[in-house]
């Protein structure tokens, strides 16, 4: 970086392939800490008993929390299925509802799943060089439909936002995103509960 004077500029870089940030230390969710999310508890179950699969990680740079500034990170979503429900993302409203959310697909081939409060919903297909605009007020989640190939996703927010997982955790999303023919097709989710308004 050229620069003439003390900056408080931060440049980094991103891996497109391994969606790792400036070797910064990531979070890993594995399929024990989504237990309530996927609706095949059996094959959950089964799941469990053989291990513990690591579903999906996610990198920022650990930017201060602070109004004005903007939270950056990747999240890399592995490929596989839970019964017949792909890999995804825990999902979340922001604490700050109103706060957006920007996407872009480094990799991979998946859904971002959106769906406000009061249960409107829209799926965002997403291809290596494509991006989707999340409004505010809609939660969010990402999903892996690729057999083979990670879905790595570069994300900016305002850094204030908050993450607010506990009403999906309640809820649920009122979609599901399953195989059918060896094709994904949304379902109607039949645990999702109207929530958070």
């Amino acid at each position: 970086m050229l620069t003439g004077s003390t900056t408080l500029a931060r440049l980094f870089s991103v891996d497109t392939v391994t969606g790792l940030i400036d070797n910064q230390p990531g979070m890993k969710r594995h399929l024990s800490s989504m237990r309530g999310m996927f609706h095949d508890t059996e094959a959950v179950a089964a799941m469990l008993a053989e291990g513990d699969p690591l579903l999906y990680e996610f990198y920022d740079l650990g930017l201060p929390a602070t109004a004005g500034d903007l939270a950056v990170g990747t999240s890399i979503v592995l490929p596989g299925k839970v019964g017949d429900e792909y890999y995804m993302t825990k999902g979340h409203f922001h604490e700050v509802l109103e706060a957006a959310e920007v996407y872009h697909c480094l990799a991979g081939h998946g859904y971002m799943i959106m769906e406000s409060p009061e249960g409107e919903w829209e799926a965002a297909e997403l291809h290596p060089g494509s991006a989707v605009y999340v409004p505010g007020r809609y939660a969010h989640r990402s999903v892996n439909v690729s057999p083979t190939d990670k879905l790595i996703t570069f994300f900016a927010f305002r850094a204030d936002a908050g993450h607010d997982y506990g009403t999906i955790e309640h809820q649920g999303f009122r979609k599901l995103v399953v195989e059918r023919n060896g094709k994904p097709e949304l379902v109607d989710n039949p645990a999702w509960q109207k929530g958070r308004s």
